[in-house]
């Protein structure tokens, strides 16, 4: 994500396990099981949450979701969504009882076509399902929630993040978002396969993550039909739905599809395409650093609502209107594809390693492009940057619920990598991240992982520069050790 709540989106960077491994859709099958009388589980209430200390109800115990087929409908003029989200699940315990991380008013819920007990706690958050047999470790079950209701009613963590009007809505937010319109197990532990069909009036047009398998025309409404390929961490799934003007092609071999809304004037429109249609070029800029881009699908969308933010969704980001010039900030979106998509933070302590990265990529842009170096703006940062500066006061590898965000995990996320550069030369440098990729692709990476790689590819001993750049809240000195010199 990309913020602009402080700071201006001219800035670079500062503007901006419970699981099991996941088990693909065509592998879940249709087998269940339960206790029987002959055979009793010894059965508990799954907890309500996977165990981040950050956000202690996401995500939730004794579950592994495999997939979300999502099916609903939005009226735009009330802002209200109805719909049924089937998940398909494994129990990694034996359960009496789960949960699920949903906002919205429930209507039913059934786990392999029976009839289950739900309730609704903890503010309305959690979606506790008890179904009628307890489920067996290792089982596979099929869950169906039905709901209606509006969404902007509801708040959760602070966070009220339900974006609309009576002509538009983006489902877009950080670390939150699913919530608001599909039942989810709302952590990036969980990364699971998103189908997404939403039913607006017709001559509106529905975007989301992945590729467009198909539009059902009716008489008064139509259904857009997407799906990504590649599991994805629930609050990257995304839907946009309103007046857009969609463009898509190929380039070297990956389809893109960009999307701008209809509703900006005539030169922002424009300049919103231009941007957007930047988005190719970028990916293969970055690919010639970090490899091949993950998915097999890109692509990028511009609101005409007002977020305050970029956001990384998977395979699509969505942006503000910002102009046509802004490239900086499609570089750190599509950067995420690699840092904060395929590879996704353990727990959310460890997001310098998403935005840290995003941002230390558009540094390398910079120099990539005629511009200032990593270096150079390194240099500019440490120099410009009092030792009594807030900035240096945020523990970079553990900053807290209230910091996630902070301009320093953005500003002095990228700054630790460029040091590291320095340290370590480029050659090792770039080999470090090419390994980090490789190794980490398609799971979720902790601070502690990544020092590992460093220490192990470059052969140096790392432990006091990590800590002095991201467990030490104060500015690093100005040593050769540090990067620094």
């Amino acid at each position: 994500m990309t913020t602009r709540a402080t700071r201006p989106l001219l800035s670079t960077a500062l503007c901006a396990a419970l699981t099991v491994a996941l088990t693909s859709a065509t592998a879940m099958g249709p087998a269940t099981s339960t206790a029987t009388a002959e055979s009793p589980l010894a059965a508990a209430d799954g907890a309500a949450g996977i165990g981040d200390a950050y956000w202690p109800l996401d995500g939730n115990g004794g579950i592994d979701v495999a997939r979300y087929d999502i099916v609903n409908r939005y009226d735009l003029g009330s802002r209200r969504l109805a719909g049924r989200t089937t998940v398909e699940l494994v129990a990694t315990a034996d359960l009496s009882s789960f949960s699920l991380d949903f906002l919205l008013d429930v209507d039913a819920v059934t786990v392999d076509g029976a009839e289950a007990g739900f309730t609704k706690s903890d503010g309305g958050h959690e979606l506790r399902i008890t179904p009628s047999a307890p489920l067996a470790a290792g089982s596979r079950h099929t869950v169906v929630v039905t709901y209606a209701d509006k969404p902007g009613r509801y708040s959760y963590a602070g966070e009220r993040n339900w974006l609309a009007d009576g002509h538009e809505v983006v489902t877009m937010n950080e670390p939150h978002m699913a919530p608001w319109w599909f039942p989810a197990n709302d952590h990036p532990l969980d990364k699971a396969v998103v189908d997404v069909k939403v039913r607006v009036p017709n001559g509106r047009e529905v975007i989301s993550n992945g590729k467009l398998r198909g539009r059902k025309v009716g008489r008064d409404a139509t259904t857009w039909h997407w799906r990504a390929d590649e599991p994805m961490a629930p609050y990257l799934a995304f839907f946009a739905a309103g007046d857009f003007t969609i463009a898509r092609g190929k380039h070297r071999g990956l389809p893109w599809l960009v999307a701008v809304s209809d509703r900006l004037g005539a030169n922002d429109r424009a300049a919103s395409m231009r941007l957007m249609k930047r988005t190719p070029d970028v990916v293969a800029g970055l690919e010639k650093d970090l490899g091949d881009y993950p998915f097999s699908v890109v692509g990028g969308l511009t609101t005409s609502l007002d977020p305050g933010f970029a956001l990384e969704n998977q395979t699509r980001p969505t942006y503000p209107a910002v102009g046509g010039s802004y490239t900086s900030l499609v570089v750190h979106e599509l950067a995420h594809q690699w840092f904060g998509d395929d590879i996704a933070v353990q727990q959310w302590r460890d997001i310098w390693l998403n935005e840290g990265f995003a941002s230390f990529m558009e540094w390398r842009w910079s120099e990539t492009h005629g511009k200032r170096t990593g270096r150079e703006i390194l240099k500019s940062y440490y120099d410009s940057m009092t030792a009594q500066s807030e900035f240096w006061k945020v523990t970079v590898a553990d900053p807290g619920a209230e910091k996630v965000f902070d301009g320093a995990i953005y500003g002095r996320g990228a700054m630790t990598l460029q040091a590291l550069r320095n340290r370590v030369g480029d050659e090792v440098f770039w080999r470090i991240l090419r390994t980090w990729i490789k190794e980490q692709r398609g799971g979720n990476g902790a601070t502690a992982e990544f020092e590992e790689v460093a220490a192990r590819v470059s052969g140096q001993d790392l432990g006091a520069f990590f800590t002095a750049w991201l467990r030490t809240p104060s500015k690093p000195a100005a040593t050769a050790d540090n990067g620094l010199t």
